[in-house]
């Protein structure tokens, strides 16, 4: 989801410069951006469903296995471009961490955050990884970052590797809360926003849905899929969501003195907009939230405990002495502006 909220962002600022935007998209992506975006037209495109192990010391041998059947669904999707481009005037193509969704006619761009992925087994490892991420990126007219150009950034070494992709430019972070107004918040609730891969979400959620029954402080439960099912008792003091829009989201953050989320980027993206203190619990054995977890942790940023050892009450005891040092916004949030303009005005 978080890819596709962090689009919805460039998405709006194409329409506003009166572009036309065909979104491709699985059922669940597809139906937020028409909820965001009214009127825009949309095409269905499976993802490439990775899922994560129960436990995280099998998520290694877990991934790799299905490592197959990722570059099957890469070569589907290429083809399945090559395709729609034969039916449809496709003038540029935006490509959000999908690695088929490039054209040798059509000016292609590859978005992401992470150029050195950490893969969990040690750096021989990352290395090899990231020679045959760079070979799948430069397929790709342009690479685009999201984040600062000046390390660490929000993403530390994932997006501020030693040596770059050609054609690579830094866009800042991308934020639908970025426009928003913040300030003068009352800092009532404690908001827990639940996102990711199953099991691990719905693991999660037993974990928090129970921790949070017995504060005495009001909550906010948002529990980030529509399949799940709504607690049969749901106490006074807990509000309770299974998904919020935009603006939805917007008035109970605001209004938050505590974000308790993973540790996904976009995740981390609207946090900064937003200017909130948060407690991140990085999904098990998915190394890029570890990794951006325990490195902003340590950089005093966002306060940061792993699911197998939370405790919803100490670690909310802990932030009291956590010191949540602010990284620098100023124009972060409307970096990619200039970007995309440039972009633009080369289009053929």
């Amino acid at each position: 989801m978080g890819h596709t909220t962090r689009m919805a962002t460039i998405i709006q600022y194409l329409l506003e410069k009166n572009y036309n935007v065909l979104f491709a998209g699985n059922e669940w992506q597809c139906r937020y951006i028409q909820d965001t975006f009214h009127g825009i037209e949309t095409v269905h495109l499976d993802g490439y469903n990775v899922r994560y192990a129960q436990h995280s010391i099998w998520f290694k041998p877990y991934f790799i296995q299905q490592l197959p059947r990722i570059f099957q669904v890469i070569r589907s999707e290429h083809q399945w471009l090559r395709r729609l481009a034969t039916t449809r005037k496709i003038d540029a193509i935006l490509s959000d961490n999908r690695y088929g969704l490039h054209h040798p006619e059509i000016p292609s761009v590859f978005i992401t955050h992470q150029l050195r992925v950490q893969t969990g087994m040690g750096a021989v490892a990352d290395t090899l990884f990231q020679r045959l991420h760079y070979r799948q990126i430069q397929r790709f007219q342009q690479c685009w970052v999201v984040d600062i150009a000046t390390p660490p950034g929000l993403s530390g070494t994932l997006g501020h590797p030693s040596q770059l992709p050609a054609q690579t430019s830094y866009i800042g972070w991308l934020s639908q809360l970025s426009n928003t107004d913040f300030n003068a918040s009352s800092e009532q609730h404690i908001l827990i926003l639940l996102s990711g891969p199953e099991p691990q979400r719905s693991m999660l959620s037993s974990i928090l849905w129970e921790e949070a029954g017995v504060l005495q402080r009001p909550v906010v439960f948002v529990e980030g899929s529509q399949q799940a099912q709504e607690p049969s008792a749901i106490p006074a003091h807990i509000t309770y969501h299974k998904l919020l829009t935009r603006a939805q989201l917007h008035p109970l953050l605001k209004n938050a003195s505590m974000v308790v989320c993973r540790s996904g980027y976009s995740t981390l993206m609207d946090l900064m907009a937003a200017q909130k203190k948060a407690i991140l619990i990085p999904t098990p054995g998915q190394t890029e939230q570890e990794y951006l977890g325990s490195y902003l942790h340590e950089k005093g940023i966002f306060y940061c405990s792993h699911q197998s050892q939370f405790s919803l009450s100490k670690c909310l005891q802990a932030a009291r002495h956590f010191p949540f040092h602010p990284l620098a916004t100023v124009n972060c949030m409307a970096l990619y502006k200039p970007v995309v303009d440039h972009w633009l005005q080369e289009l053929p």
